[in-house]
């Protein structure tokens, strides 16, 4: 074992821990070490694709990229996506293996897997200065431990010290280390070495008898309180944002609404974040019982039970909503499962996905799909084939993105595609995407992340903008993805830099610190 490690677990699941691990990624990374993330087993419908058709958690990713490193299915060799109540498909090592149950998964797969994540660990341990490692939900859930291959075990396995995180913003953080404590087996107690607070709000001073109390109490140090910080994003793993008021919109240019459908089985809403970071944008999650208000574009995301969710858009009403706004001229995108849902029908006639075999969709394209088990999976380069309200040919029609679905659609004779695949897993291809409405107003495509290209979601704004009867911005006024996600971490490691003892984290690590400033 070359690398020295370090893992992040928690009280309890969304404490922070995902975004801690990017932290001490982007830290490690300016302070001169090749530094990676590990997370054993993610239960996540947030994913991304890696260069080589690997399926892989996005927290991962996001602590990848802070870390200033390609992803890699070794960083999340074990993926759990949701499919339903009590099961989920299984992605090992990036490649889907079948549906389990929660039991059956717990007491029949996850030990035969213990091999796989030692073998994944070790050959980030072999490439890397260091490892931070983050865990799952929390260690003390006594039901789990038994089975559990994402906490304790892991931190034996890797030998790693490991801090404890609790978040006080939700009240009742002092009792969750120390229950926490309690409630795990004495040499695990030992392991844990440092306690993070999370999320802190306030004076600082005032919280000084706290901390006295949390090491006398558990005999362990305070290693730092995070404040609860603002003003940046860090992608999170699997929570949808709260509605924000976007008090900073600037009402002299004005803004446009847009509304995503937030499905029960929702997957990689982070296709949006670029969208709610710029400048004039209004971006909605909207559920059942939420009022569609008047958007300007209503988007229906990825899902992983596509016709499950479809069957609830029904049942609450929306799927009619969003079909008379259409008809009243309001333009509708559908990403991967929100494409398929804006086709005639969706068969599911081996049951892949649901119980149901067959629903009729939408409507809003001459589209049908039918699920297969065999799961497309790629990173891809694509040009824009449409025509109509947002897909314009230009001389920057190019988008990159990856592909994450097992459906299978045919467009009528007539129904032109929305953009061309040029580029798949690296070779050069020719191959049809997605789908355009005759009249421009809807479109679908499977390929996630087209949002992040700062050409192609400018220009969608600012068609939105002319329909309001707004003046475009300039690009130069609006956001750069790229750029942004790298500010954006480097103010987040300034805060926790600032926020931690970060000479005791290396002193757990056993190494005197920086090698290098910057």
């Amino acid at each position: 074992m070359s690398a020295k490690t370090i893992m992040i677990q928690g009280t309890a699941s969304h404490v922070g821990k995902s975004v801690l691990v990017a932290a001490l990624c982007r830290i490690f990374k300016q302070d001169g070490y090749r530094v990676a993330p590990f997370k054993s087993q993610n239960m996540a419908l947030n994913s991304f694709v890696t260069r080589d058709g690997g399926e892989m958690g996005r927290a991962q990713v996001v602590q990848a990229e802070a870390a200033g490193l390609e992803p890699s299915v070794d960083m999340n060799p074990i993926l759990l996506k949701p499919t339903g109540h009590a099961s989920s498909q299984v992605v090992v090592l990036g490649k889907p293996v079948g549906n389990l149950s929660a039991m059956g998964y717990h007491t029949d797969y996850a030990p035969k897997a213990l091999a796989i994540i030692e073998g994944a660990l070790n050959r980030l341990l072999a490439a890397n200065d260091m490892v931070v490692i983050e865990g799952a939900g929390s260690p003390a859930e006594v039901n789990l431990q038994e089975h559990e291959i994402v906490n304790m075990r892991i931190a034996r396995m890797a030998q790693a010290p490991v801090l404890l995180v609790a978040d006080i913003d939700k009240g009742g953080a002092l009792a969750s280390v120390v229950g926490t404590l309690e409630l795990i087996a004495p040499d695990d107690r030992a392991r844990v070495r440092g306690i993070i607070i999370n999320k802190f709000r306030g004076d600082i001073s005032l919280f000084q008898p706290a901390v006295k109390f949390l090491e006398e109490k558990t005999g362990k140090p305070v290693i730092g309180v995070v404040p609860y910080f603002q003003g940046f994003r860090v992608q999170e793993e699997d929570t949808i944002p709260e509605d924000r008021s976007r008090a900073e919109l600037v009402e002299e240019q004005g803004w446009v609404d847009i509304a995503v459908v937030n499905l029960p089985h929702i997957s990689n809403f982070t296709d949006f974040d670029p969208l709610e970071d710029e400048p004039d944008v209004r971006l909605r999650y909207v559920s059942k019982g939420s009022n569609l208000d008047e958007p300007d574009l209503i988007i229906l995301p990825g899902s992983k039970n596509t016709i499950g969710d479809l069957a609830f858009l029904n049942r609450s009403g929306l799927a009619a909503q969003i079909v008379e706004f259409y008809r009243r001229g309001t333009p509708v995108i559908g990403i991967c499962g929100g494409f398929q849902m804006l086709g005639r029908e969706l068969n599911d006639p081996l049951h892949t996905e649901s119980e149901i075999p067959r629903l009729d969709g939408l409507g809003l394209l001459d589209t049908s799909t039918t699920f297969a088990p065999e799961k497309i999976t790629t990173q891809v380069e694509a040009e824009v084939a449409g025509s109509g309200l947002f897909l314009c040919e230009t001389s920057d029609n190019r988008i990159n993105g990856y592909e994450i679905h097992m459906g299978r659609t045919e467009l009528a004779p007539d129904v032109r595609p929305a953009f061309t695949i040029l580029v798949r897993s690296g070779e050069k291809v020719f191959f049809p995407d997605g789908a355009v409405s005759p009249d421009g107003l809807v479109f679908g495509t499977y390929i996630h992340g087209i949002f992040d290209s700062d050409s192609f979601r400018r220009r969608l704004i600012n068609t939105l903008r002319r329909r309001k009867g707004l003046e475009p911005l300039q690009a130069s006024d609006t956001l750069l993805v790229h750029e942004q996600r790298e500010r954006d971490f480097d103010k987040l490691a300034a805060v926790v830099r600032s926020s931690l003892a970060m000479e005791k984290i290396y002193g757990l690590l056993g190494m005197e610190g920086p090698i290098c400033h910057g």
